[in-house]
């Protein structure tokens, strides 16, 4: 499994959207094997997807994601993990270790959270209409 990571300054991005660098982390039997850093080129949505795609992604951790670039990175297979914060490296531990939900099950008042084993993500019901909050 490849995992993607926009970073800035030792932290996930704030916005994914407009992120330059991303921490690629090749990950075998639950263990990381080796990373690389590069800088990303595209900035239009569905560029960037393929760009991703085409390095092998199949996860992104990520900051806030727009709901057209992430539409497109589901489209071309990768699973997104979206409006997380934090170290870098304390989110990949928690990624790793099975306790990294998405960003946006905060937002969840019923207390469950989706975590990394769940088939689908719980998001708000603004959310699934198309709207941000």
């Amino acid at each position: 499994m490849k995992i993607a990571i926009a970073h800035w300054q030792s932290r996930v991005s704030p916005v994914f959207d407009v992120a330059d660098h991303l921490l690629l982390i090749a990950v075998e039997n639950g263990r990381e094997v080796h990373r690389d850093s590069l800088r990303l080129a595209g900035r239009v949505p569905f560029g960037r997807a393929r760009e991703l795609s085409e390095l092998g992604v199949d996860v992104l951790l990520c900051g806030a994601v727009s709901l057209t670039l992430e539409k497109a990175l589901i489209g071309a297979g990768i699973r997104v993990f979206g409006f997380l914060a934090g170290e870098l490296e304390s989110v990949i531990a928690a990624f790793l270790d099975g306790q990294l939900g998405d960003g946006r099950d905060r937002n969840d008042r019923s207390g469950k959270r989706s975590g990394l084993g769940s088939e689908k993500t719980k998001r708000p019901p603004a959310y699934e209409s198309g709207l941000r909050r």
